[in-house]
């Protein structure tokens, strides 16, 4: 049987990063810890908007070949074209509009087996979708969700955004207009400790989608973006390359050069972008 760990929203975080001190039963001093060897990674962005369901093909066949040992860690860098994704907490109370509703925004519907409720996402959202051996980076899924936010903290920071977290809600908040607001959504599966599905962090896009449903399955979530906060445009593929870089740090991958036949060619055709190294 496969095993499978899902992180819903709302899912309870450990303050602890899961880690603990180094323990020498002969009581012997050891000298300065040496920073460990960075993990090789492969570093795979896109230049369009990619379809939910050409993504998400993407995603599984990456998670099959990691899950076989035929590939290394991978992270996908995208935007969407206009989608509502329904995850396995989703409650019909949570999109009570419908689905004619929905549709009439111009985005598709999909299911998903990921943590976490209906969000939405569009073009101008950073979303990255890491296909990782969990046990190479994180104690489990909740240090592995904690990492995430790290990742999207920092680069909000670049910025001069001051992002944090909101206790058992997973994900990114800042404070606008007085009130505890999402900036960034995080839902996350394991399986045969490979990871899939990720995060999406609101850049500069349409934010009136949201207000169809209950994003994230929470009550009278507000949602906002960077360029909402700055009152101007903001370029997604900047702040892309940030969120690599700082992912890059936080989980000490060192991006590799990426192999020609990693992927089908249709996936090559005029989505795909950057598959060389990013360096730090």
């Amino acid at each position: 049987m496969a095993s499978e760990s899902l992180l819903d929203e709302g899912s309870l975080m450990s303050p602890t990063d899961g880690s603990h001190p180094s323990h020498d039963p002969k009581g012997q001093r050891h000298g300065p810890l040496q920073t460990p060897v960075p993990q090789a990674g492969m570093l795979i962005m896109f230049s369009q908007p990619v379809p939910y369901d050409e993504a998400w093909a993407l995603q599984k066949h990456l998670q099959e070949e990691r899950i076989a040992g035929r590939q290394g860690d991978i992270l996908l860098l995208l935007e969407h074209s206009p989608v509502y994704t329904l995850g396995r907490t989703t409650q019909p109370s949570h999109w009570d509009c419908g689905e004619k509703v929905l549709r009439r925004t111009g985005a598709s519907l999909q299911s998903v087996d990921r943590g976490g409720s209906i969000t939405y996402h569009g073009p101008g959202q950073v979303v990255g979708y890491p296909i990782l051996k969990l046990s190479h980076y994180c104690s489990g899924p909740k240090q592995y969700v904690q990492k995430l936010e790290d990742v999207l903290i920092q680069t909000l920071r670049r910025w001069g955004i001051a992002g944090y977290r909101v206790e058992r809600k997973p994900g990114v908040w800042v404070r606008w207009n007085d009130v505890d607001t999402k900036i960034a959504a995080i839902g996350v599966r394991i399986d045969h400790g490979v990871t899939i599905h990720g995060f999406a962090l609101n850049v500069d896009l349409d934010l009136s989608p949201f207000s169809h449903i209950m994003p994230c399955g929470l009550a009278q979530c507000q949602i906002t973006s960077m360029a909402e906060i700055f009152q101007s445009a903001i370029s997604p593929s900047v702040v892309a390359q940030q969120v690599a870089e700082e992912f890059a740090r936080i989980f000490n991958i060192q991006w590799v050069s990426l192999p020609p036949d990693i992927m089908g060619q249709e996936h090559h055709d005029h989505h795909l972008t950057s598959t060389f190294p990013l360096h730090t």
